[in-house]
């Protein structure tokens, strides 16, 4: 993957080392469930449940005054891959006569509040619809590597590009009418709709993919490492590691095999229809 020397997005804002404070739960998309976190005791997941939050009462860090500056190279990392999905996205839009409205990205560090609620490290990057907003602590992706073994930069970016799927997803109206939908579910209904949920936006990041590939020269070991990165944090293989045991009516993000599949199929086709989970017969 190279990435060095492209465009940066100025959508972004570095929150690291100013504390954010302290906040209930985020309940935003995204992030391994926080019962699989307790469970696991390390960042083994990259999504929170996809729960719709409102605002509520959450205090919001204050933002910086003036435009953010890239001030290292991690921040230069996730500012590349994020115009990278602002370009993708914008001509995917524009094809289907859309405008795309562009996310945020806060990268924080510890602690931090979002429009959902509560940031917290232990949570994985999610991301917030109530403020458009991707939730990004980078020290997720050292534990990623020597924890998960999920290594590579193009893993990092799989998982930027997911959480961009969720915002794609609520542009669109998906989370919105998904969220009305669990509410009134049974919790294995709803668990299996948000399985839907997240392996749309898996093959939504495999469509980025299929788009960026001459952006930024990506290889097939780059394929792999997202295909690797996407079997590592399967529910069967989460829950395997967790609690030796395999519950798939728990399941909130799709097995490996799927989450693997699905992502896949969105770089084959590079086509938005392919990612229909909700229609789809077989998962």
């Amino acid at each position: 993957m190279k990435w060095r020397g492209r465009r940066t997005s100025g959508n972004i804002e570095d929150r690291r080392g100013r504390g954010g404070g302290m906040g209930r739960p985020a309940a935003g998309v995204g992030g391994v469930g926080l019962i699989l976190v307790l469970l696991i005791g390390v960042f083994f997941g990259v999504d929170v449940t996809p729960f719709l939050g409102g605002g509520g009462g959450a205090m919001r860090s204050e933002a910086p005054i003036g435009p953010n500056t890239i001030d290292d190279e991690q921040e230069a990392f996730v500012a590349t891959v994020l115009a990278g999905t602002e370009d993708v996205w914008n001509e995917v839009f524009a094809r289907s006569g859309m405008q795309y409205q562009e996310p945020r990205l806060v990268l924080y560090s510890g602690r931090d509040v979002s429009a959902c609620g509560g940031a917290d490290a232990a949570m994985g990057p999610f991301y917030c619809p109530s403020d458009q907003t991707v939730y990004l602590d980078m020290d997720f992706f050292r534990v990623m590597a020597q924890q998960m073994g999920a290594t590579g930069e193009f893993a990092a970016a799989y998982v930027i590009a997911h959480e961009v799927g969720h915002h794609v997803q609520h542009l669109l109206g998906t989370l919105g009418q998904v969220h009305q939908a669990r509410l009134r579910m049974s919790p294995s209904e709803s668990n299996a709709l948000s399985v839907r949920t997240e392996l749309q936006a898996d093959c939504y990041a495999g469509l980025w993919a299929r788009a960026a590939e001459e952006m930024f020269a990506l290889t097939d070991d780059d394929i792999r490492d997202a295909l690797d990165t996407a079997a590592r944090i399967g529910d069967d293989a989460l829950q395997r590691a967790s609690q030796g045991v395999v519950v798939p009516d728990s399941f909130t993000h799709g097995s490996s095999e799927q989450r693997q599949r699905w992502f896949y199929d969105g770089y084959r086709t590079g086509d938005p229809n392919a990612c229909d989970t909700f229609g789809a017969a077989r998962l």
